[in-house]
Formats: structure tokens, sequence, C-alpha cells
């Protein structure tokens, strides 16, 4: 499968414009709660079933795929899984976090579930 490209300048482009992109981090749960491009869902490729993607994913839609960067192979799998099951809008953002980074452009944090949870009596909040 050739995986259609998209730089850094377009897809920073498409965001700020607003455009309708699905944009899938396919890095381990771990990866994408530390930080991921804003907006994006995490999609691993172990976690790409039909049932759980139908929810999350318009197939009419665009979708980005990224992960660490040039030599990381899971936005690979992930977008061979999507296509797999029908989706032919694909695109791969070979740059991924590590290029998005280095440029100084926003990344986003899984909300720290642990500061939601209620504390015991005495405990002091989770530093983040």
């Amino acid at each position: 499968m050739t995986l259609q490209a998209i730089d850094c300048d377009e897809l920073r482009r498409m965001l700020d414009a607003g455009e309708p992109i699905v944009l899938v981090d396919a890095l381990p749960p771990i990866s994408y709660a530390d930080s991921h491009l804003p907006g994006a869902i995490n999609l691993p490729p172990e976690q790409v079933d039909a049932s759980v993607v139908r929810r999350l994913v318009d197939p009419d839609v665009q979708v980005v795929v990224y992960c660490s960067g040039p030599d990381c192979d899971s936005s690979h799998e992930t977008a061979k899984r999507l296509a797999a099951l029908g989706y032919t809008n694909v695109r791969r953002y070979a740059g991924g976090k590590n290029e998005w980074r280095r440029r100084g452009y926003p990344l986003e944090r899984a909300q720290d579930h642990r500061r939601a949870a209620p504390r015991a009596a005495g405990s002091s909040p989770v530093d983040g």
C-alpha cells in the first residue's frame, strides 16, 4: 500500500483553517497521553478494530496518521488497517510529533485523570 504523504506546512495550514480532518496518533497510549498534536485521537495499530474505528472516524473525512517521526512504523500499520476497513482518504504525516515539536507548534496532553479522582483526607493533589 502506498500512502499519500502530507508535510508539516500543509497539515498546519489545514488545522489552522479548520478543515475537516481526523488526526490520528498511532503511538502507544502512554505516548499519546504525554503529548499529541491538537485534536488528535489515539489509534495504535493493535487497536484498529472495525467497531472502534467506525465510532471515531467518519469514512468520508480525510484521515491523517502520524507517529513519532519518519522511522516509526506505527503510522504505516494503522493506515494499512484503516485501508483494510475501507478508508480510502488516508494520508501519512511522516515528520510526526518530533518535527511538530521542533517547529515549536503546540501539543496537547491527555487529561490527568488522577486529578479528577477524589483525594483521601490529608492528601495533596498530584503535580503534573
